[in-house]
């Protein structure tokens, strides 16, 4: 095997692919329209029909989907396909408890895994290949994803999900893993417990990580790929639109190749949703032309990028993103978990003794995401006991661990002790340097 999954798609010449992309925008619209109720009523709305698409220079007539469209048909409203022919959910959490579920037919897992085979073979991976999987299974599209990936390429596949570090390592070691995909901050405390176990890289046969999930910086490249003797490579997904494999790095580590026959990048203005030239930065948008069940189409991911069609020396035609740096709306990404501070409101407003205003201060220390909310206690709580502020303290963190799935340090503090600026509280304070 070459250093291509698919070279025929890879390295298709520009007019190819946007003939490809053509051709099933015009069947995917179709598909929508007559199957999925909701976005019919929208593109009505907005006076278009699928005559009106009859290829990639059409795609600006359609309407947006957002995070609100997703909560508002929870769960089966943009569902396309038959439930009976589903075979899978995966499931992200949502902005205020609401998750997003995404449904997959067999069809759609093949083709999410084989963009996952693609991300493997550009870092290397071939059938000689041991591919130990530290993504959490379950709902979590990190952990199916790249295991679905690993056996098309027909590595030999350690499903281990993340966490028991120690026999992490001892895996990695009796069975000579060659190639690990888990968050940047877990293979970083991976390398940190290597080197407490008094082990060096030599010990590992690691050759390569495929990294994804969180914000990382260069700096943390470079010290993952130190302390585990590896090189690391960047992934990218979103459960909306399947999971991890949307676009992945090659050797050129210069950018991720979007998977172009499957999903229509574009960058817009955040602020009016205009099309932005090539080259401009602004909000990633994406249309998934291959779905079945869960085909979104001109799906706004609030992320922030530059889309780049500079040749690229590994020979892949296919289109490139940057890493995403920032966000155009106040969500977080906290140990590879989507945080939004109105989950934090909405535990912090059934509390009678603690008031909604909150600050949420996140930073990365040793490589691991630190995360500590402080809450304004109200004037009547001030006389209370050291014991009952515990309770409390005790009660919030519960509560906001059952809803995002990770532990936040809460620490109560007098009232009207968070800065005000313009009568706003800042409500976040993000000191991880990541760009």
């Amino acid at each position: 095997m070459g250093k291509y999954w698919n070279e025929e798609i890879e390295c298709m010449s520009r007019e190819d692919m946007k003939k490809l992309q053509s051709e099933r925008l015009v069947k995917q619209v179709k598909h929508v329209w007559d199957n999925v109720p909701y976005y019919r009523k929208k593109m009505e709305e907005k006076g278009v029909t699928p005559d009106d698409v009859k290829g990639i220079e059409d795609l600006h007539k359609l309407p947006f989907l957002t995070k609100a469209d997703l909560r508002e048909c929870y769960p089966y409203g943009l569902l396309a396909t038959p439930l009976k022919d589903c075979v899978r959910i995966q499931s992200t959490s949502g902005t205020t408890g609401k998750r997003v579920v995404a449904f997959y037919t067999q069809h759609d897992l093949d083709l999410w895994e084989d963009c996952c085979a693609r991300a493997i073979t550009a870092a290397g991976g071939t059938d000689e290949d041991v591919c130990q999987v530290c993504y959490g299974y379950g709902l979590f599209t990190g952990g199916p994803g790249l295991n679905g990936g690993s056996h098309k390429v027909g590595c030999l596949t350690l499903p281990m999900s993340s966490g028991n570090t120690e026999r992490q390592i001892q895996f990695m070691r009796d069975l000579g893993s060659t190639i690990i995909c888990c968050t940047p901050s877990y293979a970083a405390y991976i390398g940190e417990t290597v080197k407490e176990m008094g082990l060096t890289p030599d010990d590992l046969k690691l050759k390569a990580g495929i990294f994804g999930a969180e914000p990382w910086t260069e700096e943390m490249r470079r010290e993952i790929e130190k302390s585990l003797g590896l090189k690391a490579y960047d992934i990218y997904g979103l459960t909306e639109t399947s999971g991890p494999g949307v676009a992945f790095e090659c050797e050129e580590q210069t950018g991720m190749h979007i998977n172009e026959d499957n999903f229509i990048a574009e960058i817009i203005d955040p602020d009016t949703g205009e099309v932005l030239p090539e080259g401009s930065k602004g909000e990633l948008v994406f249309t998934s032309i291959t779905k079945e069940a869960f085909p979104l189409l001109r799906y706004r991911t609030r992320d922030i990028c530059i889309l780049s069609r500079e040749k690229c020396s590994c020979g892949r035609t296919l289109v490139k993103m940057t890493k995403p740096m920032g966000r155009s709306d106040d969500m977080l990404i906290i140990k590879g978990v989507n945080v939004f501070p109105s989950q934090i409101e909405s535990v912090l407003l059934k509390m009678s003794n603690a008031t909604p205003n909150y600050q949420i201060i996140v930073d990365r220390v040793n490589n691991a995401d630190t995360f500590e909310i402080r809450v304004e206690l109200n004037d009547d709580m001030l006389s209370d006991t050291v014991k009952s502020i515990e309770e409390l303290e005790k009660k919030i963190s519960n509560d906001i661990h059952s809803i995002l799935g990770i532990k936040a340090k809460i620490r109560l503090v007098e009232p009207k002790s968070i800065p005000r600026s313009e009568g706003k509280a800042v409500r976040v304070i993000d000191n991880r340097k990541l760009h």
